[in-house]
């Protein structure tokens, strides 16, 4: 069957041809030869075409951490235990993190929010660079998966909603551009059985180490997601069903965020395997949103690059990263707003009194 989308969002309409046309005008009178700055004029424009505007301004950016936790852990599938994902939810709190560090540099706000991790959170300390936490808790973890559904239906939309809710406040408090991250213990296992039973690819083609499981993890990761597709026989055409059957209360979160940052026009980029799997399933429920997306980078996680092709996204880095927590988003976030200070400091070819391109 075909779902209805857990949340109403508008048709997505094309780019925003205008906008584009004028970021290309600007760009190209800027004292460089016409595209010599390859994807960073090309990110300009897309980010026009995202918002409509020509020159968007990128001056208040976020990242958003969704965290839950996972009950296939149990299968020894990942080389932490599960007590870590609460552990780093209070990292991030406290800023001791890597995604804090990279987001400072950046000049992004970090926000956690949590719909699912196991036993209570713990608030980390005043350090610097410490994100905020948000509380939408679903449920304390998911259900083993590989033994029927990883939640029930009304929980993942729950979640959706948790995530689209938060995104609408940011945008209504000014955040012009989010990027998402996670914290799971055992979250790629469950996005590999998402992209494998959207995707129609075989688990072992899209499972990768994790968190860097040997040999024998690896191989109990791809038998996981093989019982987990066996036992729920997840229906492609049904996208909350998928992730219901799944994935993770973080997950669904990071369908929300996506398609309500999407609908209000303000650029969503993705981080790295977990978001990559969110965003098909968002682009499953509305798909002209991929367009209006940014990928941050192309993890080392077999089945990112599987999750990229099917989306159609270009990455914009290429860093072998395999950490999460939106670590990728936060240095895309940086180039983007490098590219906008290039676009508006820059002196045209008039303001600067240089002669253009000949015959111009």
């Amino acid at each position: 069957m075909t779902a209805t989308p857990p949340i109403e969002i508008a048709a997505i309409p094309p780019l925003e041809e205008r906008a584009m046309a004028e970021a290309r005008a600007h760009l190209d009178a800027l004292t460089k030869p016409p595209g010599s700055l390859g994807r960073l004029e090309e990110l300009m424009v897309v980010v026009a075409g995202i918002t409509g505007r020509p020159r968007p301004a990128l001056r208040r950016p976020a990242i958003v951490i969704a965290a839950g936790d996972h009950g296939v852990a149990r299968h020894g599938i990942s080389a932490y235990p599960t007590d870590v994902t609460g552990q780093m939810v209070a990292n991030f709190l406290a800023g001791g993190a890597a995604v804090n560090q990279l987001a400072a540099a950046a000049g992004t706000e970090v926000i956690v929010l949590d719909v699912g991790v196991a036993g209570p959170a713990r608030p980390g300390g005043p350090g610097s660079g410490g994100a905020r936490l948000v509380a939408r808790r679903i449920r304390g973890g998911t259900a083993d998966m590989t033994a029927g559904p990883a939640m029930e239906r009304r929980e993942a939309e729950a979640a959706i909603a948790a995530g689209g809710e938060l995104a609408a406040q940011l945008v209504a408090a000014g955040i012009d551009v989010i990027g998402i991250g996670e914290m799971g213990i055992g979250n790629t296992t469950a996005a590999s059985a998402i992209v494998a039973a959207l995707t129609g690819r075989p688990p072992g083609d899209v499972t990768g180490r994790g968190t860097g499981v040997d040999d024998a993890g690896w191989r109990r990761k791809v038998a996981a997601v093989e019982r987990a597709i066996a036992v729920n026989g997840p229906d492609p055409l049904d996208p909350v069903g998928v992730l219901a059957a799944l994935g993770g209360l973080e997950i669904a979160a990071l369908v929300g965020i996506t398609l309500e940052a999407t609908r209000a026009h303000v650029p969503v980029v993705l981080d790295g395997f977990i978001t990559g799997a969110a965003a098909l399933l968002a682009a499953r429920l509305a798909p002209g949103a991929p367009a209006r997306w940014i990928a941050a980078h192309r993890s080392s996680e077999p089945g990112h690059a599987v999750a990229l092709d099917a989306l159609g996204l270009r990455p914009i880095l290429e860093l072998d990263l395999r950490l999460g927590e939106g670590t990728g988003a936060a240095l895309a976030i940086g180039i983007l707003r490098a590219a906008v200070r290039v676009r508006d400091g820059m002196a045209t070819f008039a303001s600067a009194a240089v002669s253009g391109p000949a015959g111009r």
